[in-house]
């Protein structure tokens, strides 16, 4: 068999992370159209990921976080993208490099990619403290979504919303 000098490999999933900066970069400037939403999953112990020690306790392995009703501050860079999100009412900013991300998906139109990350090198990730609560001023109306882990449904007593595991939409 020949030997691939140019990996097609890593320039397809290059690219297939361009489309993930470029939705999320949408996403940050204009807040999600329609009834997309995002399911992120991604290593919690890969070099560059920044996370709160309650979350890492909760998730040594990887996380699943909804971009749906209520996120803030979602900015997104050349290599990763740093976001607000509320679990269990505590207010935490996550920062996840696209290197990290093992899958994404918009179930509202069942797109999905999934990304191999065998060659993530795994560091003790740096912690972060909780992130303060957004003000009314920082956060945009139309970016205004709701993210639950997938594992961690929120208590009864506060409401929420459906929790749905990414099972249901990986193909067997």
């Amino acid at each position: 068999m020949a030997t691939d000098h140019i990996r097609y490999d890593v320039l397809a999933r290059d690219a297939l992370r361009g489309v993930l900066r470029k939705v999320l970069t949408d996403a940050a400037a204009h807040g999600l159209p329609g009834e997309h939403h995002f399911f992120i999953t991604f290593v919690s112990k890969a070099e560059g990921v920044k996370l709160s020690p309650r979350l890492l306790a909760q998730y040594p392995e990887e996380m699943t976080i909804i971009l749906q009703h209520q996120f803030w501050d979602l900015t997104v860079l050349e290599d990763r993208f740093e976001v607000g999100l509320s679990f269990g009412g505590i207010p935490e900013r996550l920062v996840v490099p696209f290197s990290a991300i093992k899958s994404f998906l918009d179930p509202s139109v069942k797109f999905g990619l999934q990304f191999d990350t065998s060659d993530v090198a795994e560091v003790a990730p740096e912690t972060l403290p909780a992130a303060p609560a957004p003000s009314a001023v920082s956060v945009p109306a139309a970016a205004t979504e709701k993210a639950e882990t997938a594992e961690e449904p929120p208590p009864p007593s506060q409401g929420g919303a459906e929790v749905v595991r990414l099972d249901r939409f990986r193909k067997k």
